[in-house]
């Protein structure tokens, strides 16, 4: 995926966890036209076009929203249409009354912006949603993306359309083998990792420390950033994904650096939770 688009020609960067084709989708909390929380899990049983957007009010997305929220009424019904912006809810609610839009949902980033990090699309210097289209099959496997490289212009309805067919046709990919998208849910009692397992896990993580500690092995990274806004703008993109995760790190920040210590205290030890967060705060680091 790009980490930069362009804005009337201008370079702007791109901020969050770095995304490709085959990936198992990051879950994602939005919020929809009743205030009410939205997530990847409620739509599950079925294939999703995401489109992302900067706002209603700019007519480059307005013809967006119209334009599928137009050929949704041909998809099949195990087909799910998204469109995302950080719009408030209340705006959005506005446009789809006045434009008739019903064949999509229409949900809003402004609460987490977790979509926006989740998928990579926040755009830094605007913090707007980057114009793009994802599809997402029915086991949540990215199967295609867009990313407009310029932020006022369309996206290519035809080649996503075109793609859209070919992953109906086959609507559930196999689930690639790696590291799962999301941390497992642990209590009390859980096991910590043999140290074997431990060290090849961290020897596929560059630059993580692995540390012994009495109360328990910790992995520990150092981020070095321009100044202090810098790395606590980073904290808080790992914060995000952190509470969504429910595997939250220590964070110890000192002007510019950043040292975020992870292990899982309900095992007295790093359990796989840690390396799976690690790896999502170094594709947000990329």
């Amino acid at each position: 995926m790009p980490k930069t688009i362009k804005f009337k020609g201008n370079p702007m960067t791109l901020v969050g966890r770095n995304i490709k084709i085959g990936d198992s989708a990051p879950d994602f909390r939005v919020v929809a036209a009743d205030l009410k929380e939205a997530t990847l899990p409620d739509f599950n049983s079925k294939t999703k076009l995401i489109t992302t957007f900067p706002s209603l009010d700019t007519p480059v997305c307005d013809l967006q929203i119209k334009e599928f929220n137009k050929k949704a009424v041909s998809f099949s019904p195990d087909l799910a249409v998204l469109g995302i912006s950080k719009d408030l809810p209340f705006a959005q609610t506005r446009f789809c009354h006045e434009n008739d839009i019903n064949h999509i949902g229409i949900f809003s980033d402004y609460k987490y912006t977790s979509f926006g990090i989740n998928y990579g699309l926040l755009i830094k210097e605007l913090n707007l949603l980057a114009r793009s289209i994802f599809i997402l099959d029915k086991n949540n496997i990215v199967r295609y993306i867009q990313i407009v490289e310029e932020l006022t212009s369309a996206p290519n309805y035809e080649d996503a359309l075109k793609n859209l067919d070919k992953i109906v046709s086959i609507p559930a990919a196999a689930i690639k083998e790696g590291s799962p998208a999301k941390c497992k849910p642990c209590e009390s009692g859980a096991s910590a990792l043999p140290k074997e397992k431990i060290k090849e896990l961290t020897a596929q993580l560059p630059v993580w420390q692995l540390i012994d500690d009495p109360k328990g092995g910790k992995i520990v990274k150092e981020f070095k950033f321009k100044d202090f806004v810098e790395a606590k703008y980073f904290l808080d993109l790992v914060s995000v994904i952190a509470e969504e995760q429910a595997h939250h790190p220590e964070f110890s920040l000192i002007y510019n650096k950043l040292k975020v210590t992870l292990t899982t205290h309900a095992a007295g030890g790093l359990t796989e939770n840690d390396f799976t967060m690690a790896r999502i705060i170094d594709s947000i680091g990329e």
